[in-house]
């Protein structure tokens, strides 16, 4: 075979004798005056490739063109291609691999773009398809906390992958992704749909599954968009990012409300709330823990600790018996217990600034030294069947809680108690507005809830109870003089 390639036309006739494939040898191939027929057969290129040394021959064969020029074209394109490693044996390897990989009905690298990665001095290989490039981005990126890397990774594999994986990276366009965030917000209304669906089957099939928020669809937006903008800009996959023309609805955080007599007689007439994240005033809270003494004994401890010290729902279930120090008053958070899917999985705290010391009242206390010796009277049932998890909060059988059944348990305590509904994360932005309310500086609220920046826990919790403006509402005017009372 000449090094400059060449080119066949076959078909897959067989011989009515032996049955083998007459390829080339077919005489329907040619018209009775020796021309090629236009109607039988497809046109095909061979052309050898430099191998590595120690490696057999290298044959690149591309077939099922409908004409003889589409075919030269495409070979003029893989000689082009193999040009541009000059004398360089290692990259004519490398551009021998690219060709290799691209199969029938794939088409070629293009060629500007390979040779921009020559010029740069980055490996001419290009991953055929988005998900390809992802896992490859992804497994080289340096420098990065384990929690950056773990989310790059779901993003990649729960979404990106799933929506845009088989896609072509150059063929990668703005309405691919359009596309998916509009998949997205469909399954955002399919789980909300389903999970208060009469039908307890539909129920049971979301449950544990949460929709994206509008944060959470910004944070999948940023992985996708710095990874194409290194496709860009490092690797030279690319010429612009098909990312950055994407808008999607603002990530800010919603505003906490207080559940006012007003909100509340709203909600009874419409079941509306005024936001997503409400916060009962104190003595709402005061009569849902009552209300929990009575009906859950068992869980009440645990949402007692959550309103008084705001842990969040996965670092109460995660705390183990020697992070808390109750002759000290205080607990130590170092992981947290959360859920992929519906899988229970332990992880470190979410920041370093999560990883924390939270002192703790007498109040708190007392409440813990109650759990602990019922607690021991549940051991003393089981016996020798007591796990030894090394967990602080478990079931009354020693094992640990799944973090949904916590969820599930409090929105029942809440709906049978007919207090205005929150969440159970709500709960601690209660104990944040609970302790503001009470004195504590932003400086405390902020170490006390582990949050990374004074930034957040302002913006966050302190504009929620109206209690706290009430004393100086009246000061400008106060200070106006009236003649008339």
């Amino acid at each position: 075979m000449s090094s400059e390639g060449s080119i066949i036309k076959r078909c897959g006739c067989k011989d009515s004798a032996t049955g083998r494939r007459l390829n080339s040898g077919c005489p329907k191939l040619r018209r009775p005056g020796g021309s090629w027929s236009t109607t039988h057969g497809t046109w095909g290129y061979q052309l050898e490739l430099p191998a590595a040394l120690g490696r057999g021959r290298r044959i690149l064969r591309r077939s099922g063109f409908d004409d003889r020029d589409a075919t030269r074209a495409e070979l003029d394109h893989a000689r082009a291609l193999l040009a541009l490693a000059g004398d360089d044996t290692g990259l004519a390897v490398q551009i021998s691999d690219l060709l290799q990989a691209c199969k029938n009905g794939i088409l070629l690298p293009d060629r500007d773009t390979v040779a921009d990665r020559v010029r740069a001095g980055v490996p001419a290989a290009v991953p055929t398809t988005t998900g390809e490039y992802l896992l490859h981005w992804l497994a080289g990126r340096r420098g990065l906390s384990p929690k950056t890397i773990r989310g790059y990774g779901d993003h990649i594999r729960s979404y990106l992958i799933p929506y845009l994986g088989d896609i072509p990276l150059q063929s990668l366009r703005t309405s691919h992704i359009e596309v998916m965030f509009t998949a997205l917000d469909a399954r955002n209304a399919q789980i909300r749909t389903s999970r208060v669906s009469t039908d307890p089957a539909i129920r049971d099939q979301y449950r544990g599954v949460r929709p994206m928020g509008a944060s959470s669809m910004i944070r999948l937006y940023a992985t996708l968009r710095v990874a194409l903008n290194d496709a860009v800009r490092r690797a030279r996959l690319i010429p612009i990012n098909p990312a950055l023309s994407i808008e999607l609805e603002s990530g800010a955080r919603p505003k906490a409300r207080v559940w006012t007599p007003k909100a509340i007689e709203l909600w009874k007439a419409t079941g509306e709330r005024p936001s997503p994240v409400m916060v009962w005033r104190p003595e709402q809270a005061g009569q849902f823990l009552d209300y929990a003494q009575r009906h859950d004994a068992v869980l009440y401890p645990l949402f007692e600790l959550i309103l008084h010290r705001g842990l969040r729902r996965g670092e109460a279930i995660g705390l183990r018996d020697y992070d808390v120090d109750l002759n000290e008053a205080y607990l130590g958070i170092v992981q947290q217990i959360t859920t992929v899917g519906y899988t229970p999985v332990t992880r470190k705290v979410k920041s370093d600034a999560g990883d924390r010391i939270v002192p703790l009242g007498p109040t708190t206390v007392a409440g813990l030294t109650a759990y602990l010796e019922m607690r021991g009277r549940w051991q003393q049932v089981s016996g020798d069947s007591w796990p030894d998890t090394g967990l602080f909060f478990v079931r009354p059988d020693g094992q640990p809680w799944h973090p949904q059944a916590i969820s599930d348990r409090f929105d029942h305590l809440v709906t049978r108690s007919g207090l205005p509904p929150v969440r159970l994360h709500d709960l601690r932005h209660c104990a944040a507005t609970y302790l503001r309310h009470g004195g504590a500086d932003l400086k405390e609220i902020q170490e006390v809830l582990g949050h990374s920046t004074i930034g957040l826990t302002s913006d966050t919790y302190t504009s929620v109870i109206l209690e706290l403006r009430r004393p100086n509402a009246d000061a400008a005017a106060n200070l106006i003089p009236r003649e008339v009372a």
